[in-house]
């Protein structure tokens, strides 16, 4: 077994938002510290370093995950998703993201990056969602500045739209 020194640092080569990228890590670097100061993602947000508050939700591989809990070590090779492959183009926001805005569904935006990854996440799953659906999974994520009934109705509004085939929402 290999043991890999703390000072050690690993080049990490991933596939970020549709492009190969790669950087250098330490074993201890968390996911989040390497996308935001290697790969400059800096849409990816740290919150509480714990898990908790959802604000670091990141997809890898297809399947959601809390940033903040991985090291970057541990996903090379992978295929990650930030809040920045959300928009379809440059300058160009996605249904949900402009039903954010919309509905003014964002007051500091600290918390929206993790949401918009988890709601996008569950429409493009269950287009079908609900508001119990959309609370059940917003219950992943902490806000303090909208109160949730914002973002719920933006979900709410997204997933119409989405059923609709209005990709210019």
């Amino acid at each position: 077994m290999t043991t890999l020194a703390a000072t050690e640092t690993h080049t990490v080569r991933v596939r970020l938002n549709g492009r190969a990228v790669e950087g250098r890590a330490t074993p201890r670097m968390l996911l989040t510290d390497f996308l935001r100061h290697e790969l400059h993602a800096t849409g990816t947000h740290v919150g509480c370093e714990h898990g908790v508050c959802g604000a670091c939700t990141i997809r890898i591989d297809g399947a959601l995950a809390r940033s903040c809990l991985a090291y970057a070590v541990q996903v090379d090779g992978a295929t990650i998703e930030t809040v920045e492959s959300l928009a379809p183009e440059r300058g160009r926001l996605s249904v949900l993201q402009t039903a954010f805005q919309r509905h003014h569904a964002l007051q500091c935006g600290f918390c929206t990056a993790g949401i918009l990854m988890s709601l996008d996440t569950l429409l493009g799953a269950e287009p079908d969602a609900g508001e119990d659906r959309i609370r059940e999974v917003l219950a992943g994520h902490l806000c303090r500045c909208t109160g949730y009934q914002p973002i719920i109705r933006a979900a709410l509004d997204a997933a119409a739209r989405l059923r609709e085939g209005d990709a210019d929402a």
